[in-house]
């Protein structure tokens, strides 16, 4: 992908360096030459020649590697088609959208939906629920991984290494569906593991999936149990790249193994820490659909409702469908995420030097 991005962007910076030296002012001195009055005269041909040139070597650049276009056109395509085309489609959070009438003939409303969304009843606890799970998952899930990574690095047993590898992010290949279906079975009132290590010591079996204070809890720490060891082999492949000559000197001046991990692995590890933190951050509203959906009952509800399961169910649950609202909702989420994306990343950058962009 590097690649690519280089061999697209070298014409054009090429082009833009010769049309800044095309632009530039000479200051009207005596030393002026008909020479030079003629090689200004003679850039705008140079740089036609140039981009020729350049265009050239484009075309004979792709038709040598057709097969790796090939392979990124279907990526792009994805990306145009389900990224950048339903964006259109997004004006309908400032109208009054009717299936009748299309989205051009549905009038201007500006942002009455967003009005009606903050003086909702539902917008306090939907947007506390929202943030709560988000910020719990992250600041209990981002760090585990990292810790994982560390520890299986440590680990000199190969067998044992990947065998704890294989059962860590063996859960990440298990479905939403049949995670919650666990999460139930095991949970169970009356015939769930807890309930028959509750009988074992002669306590009543507790309702955890109907207990509104345990349902953040279950939800965090099952998301962490699944995507621990997945979200770990991008930070064992970064220590993979660490020179193994700093721990060797390390050892040498008689370092301990903690003092290793904290002065050799971990700064190793800061750069693409810091990145995965600001994109995690960027996406920090939108919490697992399904699951929250799945593990929503009754006796939860008010805890388990948030922005995305409140938007489905209003845009296509509800009796009189609202297209325009749930629109509205969603765009908020998503200009929300956007300001903390840009925040964490400002951040990243100030105290660690570490950043997107």
């Amino acid at each position: 992908m590097l690649y690519f991005r280089l061999l697209l962007v070298r014409p054009v910076a090429v082009l833009v360096q010769f049309k800044k030296r095309e632009t530039m002012q000479v200051e009207p001195t005596s030393d002026i030459t008909p020479a030079s009055d003629a090689l200004e005269v003679r850039l705008p041909h140079r740089l036609r020649l140039l981009n020729q040139e350049e265009r050239a070597k484009l075309w004979l650049r792709i038709r040598r590697n057709w097969q790796l276009y090939v392979l990124l056109f279907l990526p792009l395509l994805w990306l145009v088609v389900f990224r950048y085309a339903p964006m259109y489609g997004a004006q309908i959070a400032f109208r009054d959208y009717s299936p009748a009438f299309g989205i051009e003939g549905s009038p201007w409303v500006g942002f009455a939906n967003f009005e009606r969304f903050f003086n909702s009843f539902y917008f306090k606890p939907v947007i506390i629920n929202t943030l709560v799970l988000s910020f719990y998952s992250l600041i209990a899930g981002f760090p585990i991984p990292i810790i994982l990574a560390l520890s299986l690095n440590q680990v000199k047993t190969r067998l044992f290494r990947n065998s704890v590898q294989m059962i860590t992010y063996a859960p990440h290949f298990i479905s939403t569906v049949v995670i919650v279906g666990m999460l139930f079975q095991f949970l169970h009132p009356r015939v769930g593991f807890t309930a028959s290590l509750a009988n074992l010591f002669g306590m009543a079996p507790p309702n955890a999936m109907g207990d509104p204070g345990a349902f953040r809890h279950i939800f965090v720490w099952s998301g962490i149990w699944q995507e621990m060891g997945f979200n770990a082999i991008i930070f064992l492949a970064v220590l993979s790249t660490i020179d193994p000559a700093l721990h060797e000197a390390a050892v040498v001046d008689g370092a301990s193994r903690l003092q290793r991990i904290r002065y050799i692995d971990i700064p190793g590890l800061m750069p693409t820490a810091m990145v995965l933190l600001v994109l995690t951050t960027g996406r920090v509203l939108e919490i697992a659909f399904e699951k929250v959906y799945l593990m929503q009952s009754p006796l939860n509800l008010s805890v388990a409702e948030v922005i995305n399961t409140y938007v489905y169910k209003v845009g296509l649950l509800s009796p009189v469908l609202d297209f325009s609202y749930s629109t509205a909702i969603g765009l908020l989420k998503g200009f929300v995420g956007l300001l903390l994306l840009i925040a964490v990343n400002h951040a990243a950058r100030r105290m660690t030097g570490n950043s997107v962009w």
